[in-house]
């Protein structure tokens, strides 16, 4: 691995599991009230998108970091909508 993409998976790791305070409050708390379902919704949907793209160039640090979030985001979306 060369310098660049290491500096890429090292930005995709900080964006991408900036999540996990959320989905970890979530659960303690067992309340989504605060969370805006549409929000979750486009963030869902463009990380998605960005995974495709990822796919489509095979961009390690692209596929990984999507991958990871959209974990995180589809779980937060989940607890928002089991919670409603």
């Amino acid at each position: 691995m060369n310098y660049i993409v290491i500096l890429g998976l090292v930005a995709a790791a900080l964006t991408t599991f900036s999540s996990l305070p959320q989905v970890i409050k979530i659960i303690k708390i067992k309340s989504t009230k605060d969370i805006s379902l549409g929000t979750y919704i486009l963030v869902v949907t463009g990380i998605i998108l960005w995974l495709i793209y990822g796919l489509l160039i095979k961009d390690l640090p692209l596929i990984a970091a999507n991958i990871v979030s959209l974990i995180l985001t589809v779980t937060i979306l989940g607890f928002k909508i089991k919670y409603k």
